[in-house]
């Protein structure tokens, strides 16, 4: 079996790694990184860390707007599409390379698999939302993380071709926590103990582009009652110089370089909780067993919720203060998103079909 394999972003490196470690011993798989993930520390140390060959293909998109940015990768998948004439292509999430492999492959000849199948935050404000709308739509094959995501493709009418899973990254996860235990040195590099410090990532467009919103974590954060580390994001980080935010964030928050997968769930796995507006990072806090603040509104992770391990408070300091201020109740660990061998069952069903 050919398989073309798209991925763009960190997550999807994450998500690859695990599938790529069941799918390469018995079958091809071509990998095209689209390059919407451009600097090193965001991309290149995690093929690093995680043993992955180099891609087959490297668009070399970069940042541009959603509409630019998709048509380039829309022309760069197509075009590699008709030279490896793959018989599958193989896809992640929700980002704008997620979007372009499904256009490029629905309109020419090979199957489409959509991994993360069936997640809705229901804020089509998100681009990521119509990303995955759209791709889910467009799959031949869709590979749900939980029953409840199969429960949501079902009520849009799409029931031929979905199969309950797992998350991948869970699977991935598991690798990295013993991998970060013995090799991952941050905590001594940061100078930091286990259990002293409160972890944060912010990214999402939605709260770096609105100075209102970006405020507000800022002032949330800095009233966090642990010392709070920031691994910062680029646009992060050139956001808070434009409104003017760069020198209060830097008096409170220990803001650090972008740090490489292994380090960040060491971080992540070491930390009291975590508060973030990223999708992966919520599923990864919950396999961890760290309580997750989220600076969102919505989540597609329900069941991290509904199990206690996680909750929204959206970009509202008084929120952000109280619920890292709180003692979270959380639930016996569930297991909402499979037992870790999503991978393995993903490989299994594209290869009991393709044959």
């Amino acid at each position: 079996m050919n398989v073309v394999s798209v991925v763009g972003a960190r997550p999807q490196f994450i998500k690859a790694f695990a599938v790529s470690r069941e799918l390469r011993p018995a079958h091809n798989e071509i990998l095209v990184h689209t390059g919407q993930h451009y600097d090193e520390e965001m991309s290149d140390v995690f093929f690093d860390e995680l043993g992955m060959p180099e891609p087959d293909y490297n668009l070399g998109v970069g940042s541009d707007s959603h509409g630019r940015q998709t048509a380039t990768m829309l022309e760069g998948i197509e075009e590699i599409i008709e030279t490896e004439e793959p018989e599958l292509v193989l896809l992640y999430g929700d980002t704008n390379s997620t979007l372009a492999g499904a256009i490029a492959a629905s309109k020419i000849e090979p199957l489409v698999a959509h991994v993360e199948a069936g997640l809705r935050s229901y804020n089509r404000e998100m681009p990521e939302e119509i990303n995955r709308v759209l791709t889910d739509h467009a799959s031949d094959f869709l590979f749900a993380p939980s029953e409840s995501a199969a429960e949501t493709l079902a009520g849009e009418g799409i029931t031929d071709g979905v199969h309950v899973v797992g998350d991948v990254m869970y699977d991935a996860i598991l690798w990295a926590r013993d991998v970060a235990q013995r090799e991952s040195d941050v905590l001594e590099r940061l100078e930091l103990e286990p259990g002293e410090f409160i972890l944060s990532t912010v990214h999402r467009a939605g709260n770096t582009d609105d100075c209102e919103r970006l405020e507000a974590i800022v002032e949330g954060l800095s009233n966090a009652p642990l010392p709070v580390v920031l691994p910062i994001h680029p646009r992060t980080e050139n956001r808070l110089k434009e409104y003017g935010l760069w020198e209060r964030a830097t008096d409170i928050i220990t803001i650090v370089d972008p740090v490489g997968y292994l380090d960040f769930v060491r971080l992540l796995d070491a930390s009291a909780r975590v508060a973030t507006d990223s999708g992966g990072v919520q599923k990864e806090a919950f396999y961890l067993d760290t309580p997750c603040v989220t600076m969102r509104e919505e989540t597609e992770w329900i069941e991290t919720v509904e199990c206690g391990w996680n909750v929204l408070v959206g970009a509202d300091r008084e929120q952000i203060v109280e619920a890292l201020q709180a003692e979270q109740e959380t639930k016996a660990q569930a297991t909402p998103y499979g037992d870790g061998t999503a991978a393995e069952a993903i490989v299994e069903v594209l290869g009991e079909y393709l044959n």
